[in-house]
């Protein structure tokens, strides 16, 4: 058998609470389990007193007591914090509508109407139990309800429901780390767009809008501006939630403040940006330096080496003028002489070509192809379009173009296994490319991931400085290609 519920009866008639009486005994034996256990007060005072001691699971309330009006006593049982919260049944006549309707809203959780004929008792034990299955419906709904706010605004995150016209319904109190709030939040519905950093706001907005209107995730980061002036940066999210029958209801999201993720970003990307010029500053000393070197070889070592071949060829004439037989070791010592002057040469030109310098980037691509096909036997075959020729780059992209081509073409030679190479540059919308493409075994992916290839890093690094963009691209057996995208602006364009 089930706890019995206990009902406290104010009411100051004793045929009336006689009557209630039997109408609960008649329907603890009517359902075995279904007892109660009754309290009376035949005044306004003795129930509120009851209630205060007794703590009873529900009050079933006359209207006319001799002290106190039912509206009264609600008012007394709100304001007393040991008898708060009982659930309140009220009584009241045929003829009383609005007293019903005030009651309710002072309070009460049901009425029953007392007809002449006292047909509401045969009602009034199942209307209790209707009220307390709703009573306790009520308390697990705030039980909840309280246990989630709770769990909300313990989280770092902002939490909030918007409704799909984009008003706010909620906001959690986390949004006072932007100095507001949470009511201040929700009373100014312009509020949140203020706030939005001005070069961001008509985007950002937009974005929001669409979001709530089609009810798609939303997915935005953007700046607000805290009230002490603080620029904070905020990842938003919010799903669209829908009722059983698939209906849209509301968006619920959160905002989670990223701005010392963004500040780490910044600082990275400034750390990348400062070690990249660190990069190209030392790809330009060391071209100036080999530049130097080249330089000085020619001028002193070739200028030595000529002239030792000179003199070794006057005293071949000499001897021939003579009719003497040369020294053998003077024609052996003219080999060498030029063979070291050949070597010179090369050295000269892998260290930096004169043609680059005299003739242009355009001049120095095709004469290099034509040096890896006389040195490699690999079919170089090099176009450079007329719109493509006919620009002047400077100093600097110029020698990126040639770095990068020449390591391209070095690793077709070494490792590609082709017989044909392909060098292609083309210009159309400002953007300048250069492709080079072979038909030999392709590379492969783990090299194109592979931290460590250091000619293909260096590539990427050179053509990012000028904030061109690289991709390699390969399959097996089907060859590589190489294609580098170089924006020019307007000074580049002759």
């Amino acid at each position: 058998m089930s706890t019995p519920l206990r009902v406290l009866i104010v009411e100051d008639d004793a045929v009336d609470r006689m009557a209630c009486r039997r109408a609960f005994a008649a329907a603890a034996v009517a359902a075995a389990d279904a007892a109660f256990e009754l309290l009376e007060a035949d005044s306004g005072e003795q129930g509120l007193e009851l209630a205060r001691s007794e703590r009873p699971d529900c009050i079933l309330l006359d209207y006319h007591l001799p002290d106190l009006t039912g509206l009264e006593f609600l008012a007394h049982l709100n304001e007393d914090g040991a008898a708060q919260g009982i659930p309140v049944m009220m009584l009241t006549g045929a003829d009383s509508a609005a007293v019903a309707a005030e009651a309710m809203r002072r309070g009460a959780r049901d009425y029953l109407v007392k007809d002449v004929d006292g047909y509401y008792l045969e009602f009034l034990p199942g209307a209790i139990h209707r009220m307390l299955r709703e009573q306790q419906l009520l308390d697990d709904k705030r039980q909840v309800e309280a246990q989630f706010r709770t769990l909300v605004e313990q989280m770092q995150a902002i939490s909030y429901i918007a409704e799909l016209d984009g008003a706010l319904r909620y906001i959690s109190p986390q949004i006072g780390l932007l100095g507001y709030s949470a009511a201040e939040w929700l009373a100014d519905a312009a509020l949140h767009g203020r706030l939005m950093d001005p070069e961001q706001r008509e985007a950002t907005l937009a974005a929001l809008q669409a979001s709530r209107r089609d009810g798609s995730p939303l997915h935005l980061e953007y700046r607000l501006h805290a009230r002490d002036g603080r620029a904070l940066w905020l990842r938003d999210q919010a799903e669209l939630v829908r009722d059983e029958q698939g209906q849209p209801l509301f968006m619920q999201g959160i905002m989670i403040d990223i701005t010392q993720t963004k500040l780490g970003e910044q600082a990275l990307l400034a750390s990348q940006q400062a070690l990249r010029s660190l990069s190209a500053h030392q790809e330009q000393i060391k071209e100036n330096e080999r530049k130097r070197i080249a330089q000085e070889i020619h001028d002193e070592l070739g200028g030595l080496l000529t002239g030792i071949k000179a003199y070794i060829a006057v005293s071949i004439e000499r001897a021939e003028a003579a009719a003497a037989p040369a020294e053998p070791l003077l024609a052996e010592a003219a080999g060498l002489a030029q063979d070291a002057i050949d070597t010179v040469r090369r050295v000269i030109t892998d260290l930096r070509p004169s043609v680059l310098d005299q003739l242009g980037v355009w001049a120095a691509l095709e004469w290099y192809a034509e040096q890896v096909e006389r040195r490699s036997g690999l079919h170089c075959q090099c176009t450079v379009a007329a719109a493509a020729g006919e620009l002047e780059l400077d100093a600097g992209r110029s020698t990126m173009l040639f770095r990068i081509a020449q390591e391209a073409l070095t690793n077709v030679v070494r490792h590609a296994g082709a017989s044909n190479a392909a060098l292609q540059v083309d210009y159309a919308d400002g953007v300048l490319e250069l492709r080079i493409s072979d038909d030999g075994q392709g590379i492969a992916a783990e090299r194109l991931l592979n931290r460590e290839s250091w000619g293909i890093l260096g590539m990427h690094e050179r053509c990012r400085h000028f904030d061109g963009e690289l991709k390699i691209t390969g399959l097996p057996g089907q060859g590589t290609t190489l294609l580098l995208r170089l924006p020019l602006d307007e000074q580049h364009e002759y």
